[in-house]
């Protein structure tokens, strides 16, 4: 509960603004009693907002306080204002914002366009054309659309065109607010999910009776609208001249809806409440990487940042896993490199102990590394069979088992394995026949653990790339074949990267959380000549 004392500067201090608004009226009103009781105001503006930094100094020499008093709390007002507005947007995740409220007499709108996060749009309704070339300046121009035209023309030009919106600020005190709300929620403009923000300065707050009544009618309106949540459990807060309450629009809500047939279930609403792109999200997730510093672990090592996963990046090259880990921290992705052979026992257990030690978790396991040495049948040696089934068959079984102890503890984990196009045909005209034999077992590997593990919240998947367009395809011994492959690719061309950067996130979400020992085939049909 606020203090008395506290409520009683408020009180004074609104009558000392209403007092020198009046002075400000007229001329003739002797200026030092003017300047008195603007200092007076100040003063009680600082107790108010900044207790206990009133400092002697500030009676003795009055004829400063003012500036001061003032420009301190604009950088705080402004600092805070900016800090709640961002994180309103980033908990709401809005990406398409409409901004109805006028622009010229609040920083919020200059807020959000230093704000809004990437590839977001924010609708501006702008009374004028002045107006917009003023506010046009200070902002992104590629992030604001502005609309020239009353409130009222802008609501219906965008319910012509179909638009939608995760946000929508409208003035609590416009006296045509009932007809605007009626109208966005009518036109089905607000998605479902979407925030209404209504904002009243405080200034508005206190001007005027019919400002109070307009406001109450709306809570009345929106208390009454089953499609949205109570204004009673709303959300609000109260910067300095500025009160902002929040309302969502629950659409699981909307009886009439029911009535019409459609189903409130996991479809409409999203199961666990969540759309399907928020459900391919990795927030919060662990993950490691092995073959993590170049090619295809380099390309997924990305996808599972942006995706929102820490990533330790592990390749037997350390100065590529920490290139790659410096990528990653440049885009904001927590990560850290490590050096580890899979093929040898101590490493994958160190790299994982590693892992939980300072991350506590293993969600995600991408089992990349593997070789590849070219060589006829016949003339294969039992060294290079060895060699290329410790990394790719040996290697890659260890990291499930340790990664997967790990998870079946922890009752959930996702287990990613790179197999190969090759474990479903045998591609030519190369000849690798360890390779080859490899990678059929990753995929029969990959099939056991997945039915093993899944009752125990552990799914264990593989993608199986076709060839793919990395530096070694450039190599003199590989030049040659390239057009012989291109011909076997009903495509027309090898894969990049980025073609199997989706699956790995799909694969790694709680989206694919019924698919276990799943051979995902990205290959651009080669498989099927």
């Amino acid at each position: 509960m606020q203090n008395c004392t506290d409520t009683a500067l408020e009180s004074i201090h609104l009558y000392f603004q209403k007092i020198t608004d009046l002075c400000n009226k007229n001329a003739d009103f002797p200026e030092e009693l003017h300047t008195c009781l603007q200092t007076a105001s100040a003063i009680i503006s600082k107790l108010i907002h900044f207790p206990g930094k009133v400092e002697s100094e500030d009676i003795k020499y009055p004829g400063t306080i003012c500036r001061d008093i003032y420009q301190e709390m604009a950088e705080v007002i402004e600092h805070t204002g900016n800090t709640i507005y961002k994180m309103l947007l980033q908990l709401t995740g809005a990406k398409h914002i409409l901004y109805l409220p006028d622009c010229s007499s609040s920083s919020v709108l200059s807020s959000l366009g230093v704000l809004i996060p990437e590839h977001s749009r924010i609708v501006v309704g702008i009374s004028d054309l002045h107006e917009k070339e003023v506010t046009q300046g200070s902002l992104w121009k590629e992030s604001i659309d502005m609309r020239i035209g009353s409130t009222t023309d802008v609501l219906k030009e965008l319910v012509a065109s179909g638009e939608q919106f995760d946000m929508v600020f409208i003035d609590a005190t416009e006296q045509n607010l009932i007809n605007y709300y009626n109208l966005i929620i009518s036109s089905n403009m607000l998605k479902m999910n979407g925030v209404i923000c209504l904002q009243r300065k405080t200034s508005q707050m206190n001007s005027s009776n019919e400002n109070e009544t307009v406001a109450r009618k709306i809570t009345d309106v929106i208390n009454a609208d089953p499609g949205m949540e109570q204004i009673s459990k709303k959300i609000s807060w109260t910067m300095y001249r500025e009160s902002v309450q929040l309302c969502k629009r629950e659409w699981t809500n909307y009886s009439g809806g029911m009535q019409k047939g459609i189903s409130n279930d996991a479809v409409f609403s999203g199961y666990n409440r969540c759309c399907i792109l928020d459900r391919l999200r990795l927030d919060g997730k662990v993950a490691y990487v092995t073959g993590g510093g170049q090619g295809i672990g380099r390309a997924f090592s990305h996808a599972l940042g942006e995706a929102g996963a820490k990533i330790a990046v592990i390749d037997i090259a350390l100065e590529k896993a920490k290139t790659v880990a410096l990528e990653l921290e440049l885009k904001g992705i927590k990560s850290v490199a490590m050096a580890a052979d899979v093929s040898k026992e101590e490493d994958v257990q160190r790299i994982v102990d590693n892992i939980v030690a300072n991350w506590g978790r293993i969600d995600i396991a991408c089992n990349n590394a593997g070789i590849n040495m070219n060589s006829a049948s016949e003339d294969t040696t039992l060294e290079e069979w060895d060699r290329t089934f410790n990394v790719n068959l040996r290697g890659l079984f260890m990291c499930c088992q340790a990664a997967g102890r790990v998870m079946l503890s922890q009752g959930y984990g996702k287990i990613i394995n790179t197999a190969s196009m090759a474990s479903l045909i045998v591609p030519h005209p190369q000849k690798q026949l360890a390779y080859n034999t490899s990678k059929a077992g990753v995929v029969k590997l990959t099939q056991t653990l997945g039915t093993e593990w899944i009752d125990r919240g552990v799914r264990v998947n593989c993608i199986s790339p076709g060839i793919v367009d990395t530096p070694l395809i450039h190599t003199d011994a590989l030049k040659p074949l390239v057009q012989c492959w291109m011909n076997d690719i009903p495509a027309g061309r090898l894969a990049q990267v980025t073609d199997l950067q989706a699956a790995v996130v799909f694969l790694a979400s709680e989206a694919s959380d019924y698919m276990t020992g799943h051979n995902l085939v990205i290959e651009g049909g080669q498989s099927l000549w």
